[in-house]
């Protein structure tokens, strides 16, 4: 059979007519329903509802697609039919194609590849089957590097004390340890979330075919692809307990799609402050010092860019987009069913694919070597008037706010300030104003 035409009919008419030119379904999505499929030959197989031969020989060729053979064979655009169908006959008559040439049998997309099934609920499990796969074995184990690199960092600068900033001004101090660690909190919690999403997730419409009431399917279909889904992966699938709702509409895609942008969040916000902490080296913060990965510019000889941290700030921008875009997708079910599933489909999985291509970026390429400016923070933090925030307790916040106004205006450190205003005996006021003890 001619490698370059395995898809039939009803794929070429997809092709024919969606030219919007979003680029084809990713990669991981075939390969997740490849994988439902070659479950659902082997089901239906068990069950009687096809030919030991034609059962065996279409489970064959998915387990091989799923696998990564013939992806190439895909090339139906995202932006397509809402339920996906188009996607889901180029699957049926690709595996039709390939089954019937292996086994020397006609295997019809439809009557066989398709049994017991509709794209109606195929293609959202698929959703849900590939997204569980993508945060399970890429994005979490990603998340968890990232935050054991910055807890490395963290322990090993637990006593460098810095300046701490609100509103971008001086604040009380604080310790790189410190700063690190909230990072480190932020990430280990949106580990959480995830995790407490995936049950949900894992719970599949297969076996609902058209609007939910299994119409043209065993009764015992949906179940066993679940279980034969789950021993392949290791991750727990079921059946959804009511297959309208997972079919109809989508919030269980929607809350992890929130996740996904409330982790790109984070790293935004990681982002951004390994951004200001290494800016300079001479005019900037200067506390850290990045890696120097590459030239930074084409006229400035010697400049060095944070480009990770650049990077990684517009993939998680482009995951809140996605979610703005999933947001208005999800809303988007008229009666019994959802028709921006490709959309769904995509922006989930390219979103889960850049911030675990991120976080391993911040692991490996910032955190791994990041440098620490010890000497110039801890000088820094010693001659900060807001130490004085230290005194409320014993001279009242109006007589603190008189010293550190002095002490600015005056050019003065605030320890002579502070011993000319109160009578705190100097060793006290040194004690007091000491930023390790504030911290």
């Amino acid at each position: 059979m001619d490698h370059q035409t395995l898809f039939g009919t009803q794929t070429q008419l997809a092709l024919d007519n969606f030219k919007l030119q979003g680029g084809a379904m990713p990669a991981a999505f075939i390969r997740a329903l490849a994988m439902i499929k070659a479950c659902a030959a082997e089901v239906n197989l068990e069950l009687g509802e096809i030919d030991g031969q034609i059962g065996a020989a279409i489970a064959q060729q998915a387990h091989l697609v799923a696998a990564g053979a013939y992806l190439d064979q895909f090339p139906v655009d995202r932006y397509q039919t809402g339920s996906g169908t188009s996607t889901n006959m180029n699957m049926n008559e690709v595996l039709a194609n390939l089954a019937s040439a292996a086994a020397n049998l006609q295997i019809h997309p439809n009557d066989h590849v398709n049994r017991c099934q509709s794209s109606n609920d195929v293609i959202p499990a698929s959703i849900q089957f590939a997204a569980v796969v993508a945060v399970t074995d890429r994005l979490l184990p990603a998340i968890e590097a990232l935050a054991l690199a910055i807890d490395k960092q963290a322990l090993a600068h637990t006593d460098v004390i810095k300046t701490g900033r609100t509103h971008l001004m001086d604040a009380i101090p604080i310790s790189i340890g410190q700063e690190f660690g909230a990072w480190v909190f932020q990430l280990r919690e949106q580990q959480e979330r995830l995790s407490n999403c995936l049950p949900r997730l894992s719970q599949l419409p297969l076996g609902g075919t058209a609007i939910g009431t299994g119409l043209n399917s065993h009764p015992n279909f949906g179940a066993g692809v679940a279980q034969r889904l789950s021993t392949l992966t290791g991750c727990n699938f079921s059946i959804c307990a009511n297959r309208f709702a997972r079919i109809a509409a989508q919030e269980v895609t929607l809350e992890l799609s929130a996740l996904l942008q409330n982790l790109a969040v984070t790293l935004l916000k990681i982002c951004n402050d390994l951004r200001w902490m290494n800016s300079g080296p001479n005019a900037g913060l200067a506390e850290i010092r990045l890696p120097a990965l590459q030239a930074g510019s084409s006229i400035m000889p010697g400049k060095v860019n944070p480009v990770i941290p650049e990077a990684v700030a517009m993939a998680a921008t482009q995951v809140c987009g996605f979610h703005t875009a999933n947001s208005m997708a999800a809303a988007s079910g008229n009666f019994q069913l959802n028709v921006m599933l490709p959309l769904i489909g995509c922006n989930l999985l390219d979103g889960a694919q850049l911030l675990a291509a991120s976080c391993e970026a911040l692991a490996i390429k910032v955190f791994a070597d990041l440098e620490v400016n010890r000497d110039d923070l801890s000088s820094r933090a010693g001659r900060n008037p807001i130490l004085i925030t230290a005194l409320n307790n014993r001279i009242g916040y109006q007589r603190a706010a008189i010293i550190v106004k002095r002490a600015y205006d005056e050019n003065r450190p605030l320890l002579d300030v502070a011993l000319e205003e109160t009578d705190i005996a100097e060793a006290d006021l040194r004690a007091l104003l000491d930023p390790a003890r504030m911290v």
